[in-house]
C-alpha cells in the first residue's frame, strides 16, 4: 500500500510540475509586460504622425441580427479623430432576420447583404466582403476587423496609422471588456481579458513575439489581407495567425488603442461562445502546434534564434489551456497532494512525508504564482475596483469553466457557430 500511494505521489509530484512549466511561462511573461509597460508607453506619442494621416482605411463589420448595438458602433465611428475621408465603413449584413441592413445604411455605412443558410459564421462573411471589394477595386491602405457590438477609442485610426507608417504590418488593439460594472460575471470577463489581451501582448512584444489575433480590433495592411486569404474556421482568428506566423510574419500590440465589446451578462448567456472558442482551441492544437514547433526547430538550426522564438511563442500559446483550466488543475494537484501525503502517514508513519511536502509546496507556489499573473494584469490594464471585487466569485467561474471544457473533450458540445446571447 505505501509504495502504491508513493508512486501516485511521485505522479501528482511530475504533474504539477508540467503545471509548473506553464506557469513560469506566464510568469516570464509577466516580468517582460511590466518592464515593456515602461518601454512602450512613450510609443503612444511617437505611433501618431505629426503630419496629416495618410492610411485609407476599410473598416469592416459582419454583422448577424445586430440591429440593438451595431447603431452605437456607427455612431462611435462617425465621431472618430481621423478625416472622415480616409475610411469608409463597410457592413456584411450576414443572414439577417432583423433591421440590421437599414440602420447600418442609415448609419452611414456601405451595406452588403449575404444569405448563405450553409456556410454561416464571421469567417465566412469576412471571406465573401472582401472578395466583393476587390471585385469592386475600391482603394485602400489597411483594412480593420470590428465586431458589431463594440465601441473604439477616438484615437484609434490616427494611432494604427502611425503604426503602419512605421512598417507595421498586423495590430491587435487592447480588446477591453465594455461596462465591467454590469455584473460580476462580465467583470469576471474583464478581468480575464486584461491578462489575456493586455499583459501576454505587453510581455510578448517585449520579448520580440507575435501578439496574436483576438477576432476583434484587428488591423491590417492591404498586402496582408490580398496574401493570406482569411479562415472560415470557428476560431478564425487564431487559424489567421497562424498562417502569418508560420508564413513569416509577426503581430504587434497597439496598447494606446482600444476596442470595448459587449459581453453576455451571465455564464449561461455566455455557454455557446465558450465552447466555440474551446472547440476551435483543441483544433488549432492539433492542426498547428506540431507545425509551430517544427518550423521552430528548423529556425533553431538555421540559427535564426530570433525566428525560432516567435514560432514557439506561439506554439506555447495554445498549448496553455484556459487560465481557469490551469487554475483548477493546480488546486487538484494541491489537493491530492495533501490527500496522498495523509494515506501515506496512514500506512507508514513519517514514510513518505517528504514527498507530501514537495507537492503541498509545489502546488502553492503554482496558486501563488498565477496570483501575481492576474494582479499585475489587472494593473497594467488599470481595472476598476469592481473587478478586483468580483475576484472574490472567481471559483464559480472555475469550477464552470472546467464542466464545460470536460464537455468539450468528450464531444458532448457540438454545435457549430451561433450568435451569443446579448443583454439588449
Amino acid at each position: 500500500m505505501s509504495v502504491l500511494v508513493s508512486i501516485l505521489q511521485v505522479i501528482v509530484l511530475v504533474f504539477e510540475a508540467l503545471l509548473a512549466v506553464l506557469v513560469a511561462y506566464l510568469l516570464l511573461l509577466t516580468a517582460a509586460a511590466v518592464i515593456g509597460a515602461r518601454r512602450f508607453k512613450p510609443s503612444a506619442r511617437r505611433a501618431q504622425p505629426a503630419g496629416a494621416p495618410r492610411t485609407r482605411f476599410l473598416i469592416l463589420v459582419p454583422a448577424h441580427n445586430e440591429e440593438k448595438l451595431l447603431p452605437d458602433l456607427l455612431v462611435n465611428l462617425r465621431a472618430l479623430d481621423y478625416p472622415e475621408k480616409r475610411y469608409q465603413i463597410h457592413v456584411v449584413a450576414d443572414n439577417c432576420t432583423d433591421q440590421t441592413a437599414e440602420l447600418a445604411r442609415q448609419g452611414g455605412a456601405v451595406v452588403h447583404e449575404r444569405t448563405n443558410l450553409e456556410l454561416r459564421g464571421k469567417g465566412y462573411a469576412l471571406q465573401w466582403l472582401l472578395e466583393r471589394i476587390w471585385k469592386a477595386a475600391i482603394p485602400y491602405d489597411a483594412v480593420v476587423i470590428l465586431d458589431a457590438d463594440s465601441i473604439i477609442s477616438p484615437n484609434f485610426l490616427r494611432v494604427m496609422d502611425g503604426r503602419l507608417a512605421r512598417g507595421e504590418r498586423a495590430i491587435q488593439c487592447y480588446y477591453a471588456v465594455r461596462d465591467p460594472d454590469r455584473s460580476w460575471s462580465v467583470a469576471l470577463r474583464y478581468a480575464a481579458l486584461a491578462v489575456l489581451h493586455y499583459l501576454r501582448p505587453l510581455g510578448r512584444m517585449a520579448l520580440g513575439g507575435s501578439v496574436g489575433l483576438k477576432g476583434n480590433g484587428m488591423v491590417f495592411a492591404a498586402g496582408i489581407v490580398r496574401r493570406y486569404p482569411w479562415s472560415a474556421s470557428l476560431t478564425e482568428d487564431i487559424e489567421y495567425h497562424m498562417a502569418l506566423v508560420l508564413g513569416g510574419e509577426r503581430v504587434t500590440f497597439a496598447h494606446d488603442a482600444v476596442v470595448w465589446a459587449e459581453m453576455p451578462g451571465t455564464l449561461a448567456d455566455s455557454q455557446s461562445q465558450n465552447v466555440r472558442w474551446e472547440r476551435g482551441r483543441l483544433e488549432m492544437v492539433r492542426g498547428y502546434v506540431p507545425k509551430l514547433l517544427a518550423a521552430a526547430w528548423r529556425a533553431v538550426r538555421a540559427k535564426n534564434g530570433r525566428r525560432a522564438y516567435l514560432l514557439f511563442d506561439a506554439a506555447m500559446e495554445q498549448i496553455i489551456p484556459p487560465f481557469s483550466i490551469l487554475v483548477g488543475a493546480s488546486v487538484l494537484g494541491l489537493l491530492l497532494a495533501f490527500a496522498l501525503g495523509g494515506a501515506a502517514a496512514l500506512a507508514a508513519p513519517g514514510a513518505a512525508g517528504g514527498l507530501m511536502w514537495a507537492g503541498v509546496g509545489l502546488g502553492l507556489g503554482l496558486l501563488l504564482a498565477q496570483a501575481i499573473y492576474t494582479i499585475a494584469g489587472l494593473l497594467l490594464a488599470a481595472a476598476p475596483r469592481r473587478v478586483y471585487l468580483a475576484l472574490l466569485a472567481a471559483p464559480v467561474l472555475v469550477v464552470w469553466k472546467i464542466w464545460l471544457y470536460v464537455r468539450v473533450l468528450l464531444g458532448l458540445d457540438r454545435q457549430g457557430w451561433v450568435r451569443t446571447k446579448r443583454n439588449t
